[in-house]
């Protein structure tokens, strides 16, 4: 009976030995390690994550990571990694300069520092055996050229346009064969304060969060700006003055904008995703990255995706409405994973949504697509009895004039136009498009106001406003207004120092739509 059992025993080993193998999954693994730098020898803390079946005679691609302002990277197997890894991907977490376990401080996207930074990186990744590489047309791998994709929102989607970017200015091309960025700028100066106005909520939570980790220059500039209520561009009421912060100036360097400026644009497929309700890098900086930071032939195989939420602070002055919906891509992690298999591939994205173009409506209950923007309708804005329109500034209720009925849809950015007279000094207003059954009961739409601001008195002048983007329906007996504030609590503190009155004529929003 022993020997029976001894047998059994044997043979169940055995033949545990030889199915195990070929049923079960190598795991994955993650392993600390750091970077330096070597032009200050900042040192940059990372995490490689290595999917289980990467060998050096089965190579893989490598999607880069990095994290939002005052994060951190990610140092566990889970979530967005996960699938990353699951999907085949190797994956590299990021602490960037100022963050985390990374030296130095944080400088917002230096484009001589924090690009400088990923590209050591890359140089890193681009040694790791299990990598799989870029190829001459003979077939011969590209000693230092891995074949890199790269995810993360906010400043980390900074970090991926900045790099890319300055790969192309300093070598012609860009070691990324695609991005993937979520929620970030193209013009920071731009965001933080549109218009010259301060988005004050935001500047002082962001400012809160990284205190401890940026330089010098932006806690003098944090500090003037929160005295005299004054973005600090260089100016006391747009006349240069010595001795005031430029924080514009050098944001201006931090932003794809300044690369734009230089005709430089990013040549590789990019799959975009923007929040509509962010009010902070709201809708038209991504929509400028797309139109604008993109060479043709790179947005010919690139997709724009727009949903509810990124940083969407709540308004109540005036009252705003926000959701947290995407209609459009059916899991960004998922198409993600598709755009990098396709483009990795050597194959156009481009199929892999119905449009180019596709934006979350307000509701969040549907997603309306196109090819790109019609210039869209004219509506006239007119005060009821006399055509003109009287605004205050400083004090008091905002006014809600009707520009549409419903059905109507509206998707892009408004236009808003006219001619101004305010005869106060660094008289400001907010302007934006509301949706209700009535004036009493409108609400912002996706919650963002644009700012308008006028250093010194003017009369009779014209202006041309570009509202933030939206992406509405409009249904049967509602309206579409155009909301006039006074205040934002967006910026607050940032208001007319001096309460004056605006007078506004000739008003009209050219309101966008979607090509089909």
């Amino acid at each position: 009976m022993r020997t029976k059992i001894a047998l059994s025993l044997l043979v169940l080993l055995i033949l545990g030995t030889l199915v195990a193998p070929a049923s079960a999954k190598p795991a994955h693994t993650s392993e600390d390690a750091t970077v330096t730098n070597p032009d200050d020898g900042t040192v940059i803390a990372i995490t490689v994550f290595k999917p289980g079946m990467a060998r050096a005679a089965r190579q893989v691609p490598v999607i880069l990571h990095s994290h939002g302002w005052g994060g951190s990277r990610e140092t566990a197997i889970g979530g967005a990694v996960q699938a990353m890894l699951d999907a085949g991907f190797g994956v590299v977490s990021i602490d960037q300069r100022g963050h985390g376990e990374s030296g130095g401080e944080a400088n917002v996207q230096d484009p001589t520092m924090e690009t400088e930074d990923i590209k050591t990186v890359i140089d890193f990744v681009a040694k790791l055996p299990w990598v799989l590489h870029n190829t001459t047309r003979r077939g011969a791998p590209i000693a230092n050229d891995p074949v890199l994709g790269a995810i993360g929102g906010s400043y980390g989607g900074g970090y991926q346009t900045m790099t890319a970017l300055d790969e192309i200015a300093d070598e012609g091309r860009t070691r990324f064969d695609a991005l993937a960025p979520e929620i970030t700028w193209y013009d920071l100066p731009q965001s933080l304060a549109p218009n010259g106005v301060s988005r004050t909520a935001w500047t002082a939570l962001l400012y809160a969060v990284g205190a401890a980790n940026v330089p010098p220059y932006i806690h003098e500039a944090f500090a003037w700006g929160a005295a005299t209520g004054q973005w600090p561009d260089g100016t006391v009421l747009g006349t240069p003055a010595p001795g005031v912060p430029n924080l514009d100036a050098e944001f201006h360097e931090h932003s794809p904008v300044a690369f734009v400026e230089k005709g430089i644009r990013i040549n590789v497929p990019v799959l975009f995703r923007q929040g509509i309700s962010d009010n902070l890098f709201v809708l038209n900086q991504g929509l400028q990255i797309f139109d604008k930071a993109l060479t043709p032939q790179a947005r010919k195989h690139s997709l724009f995706v727009g949903y509810n939420g990124g940083h969407a602070l709540p308004n109540a002055l005036p009252m705003g409405t926000a959701a947290g919906d995407d209609a459009c891509s059916g899991g960004f992690t998922e198409l993600t994973i598709k755009f990098f298999k396709k483009v990795f591939a050597r194959q156009s994205p481009a199929n892999l949504l119905p449009a180019k173009y596709n934006l979350t409506t307000v509701a969040g209950d549907a997603c309306v697509r196109g090819s790109g923007f019609t210039k869209g309708t004219v509506a006239p804005v007119e005060f009821p009895g006399t055509g003109d329109v009287f605004a205050t500034s400083g004090l008091g209720a905002p006014i809600h004039l009707p520009i549409a009925t419903g059905p109507a849809t509206v998707a892009g950015v408004p236009v808003l136009s006219g001619t101004r007279t305010a005869l106060g000094v660094d008289a400001r207003a907010f302007f934006g498009l509301s949706i209700g059954s009535d004036p009493v009961t409108a609400t912002v739409i996706q919650n963002n106001l644009t700012p308008m601001r006028v250093a010194l008195p003017v009369q009779g002048e014209r202006f041309t406003l570009d509202l933030a983007g939206v992406s509405v329906q409009v249904p049967e007996g509602q309206t579409l207004y155009l909301t006039i504030s006074p205040l934002s609590d967006l910026s607050f503190g940032h208001g007319s120092k001096v309460p004056v009155g605006w007078m506004l004529s000739d008003l009209q929003v050219r309101l966008p739509a979607l090509k089909k």
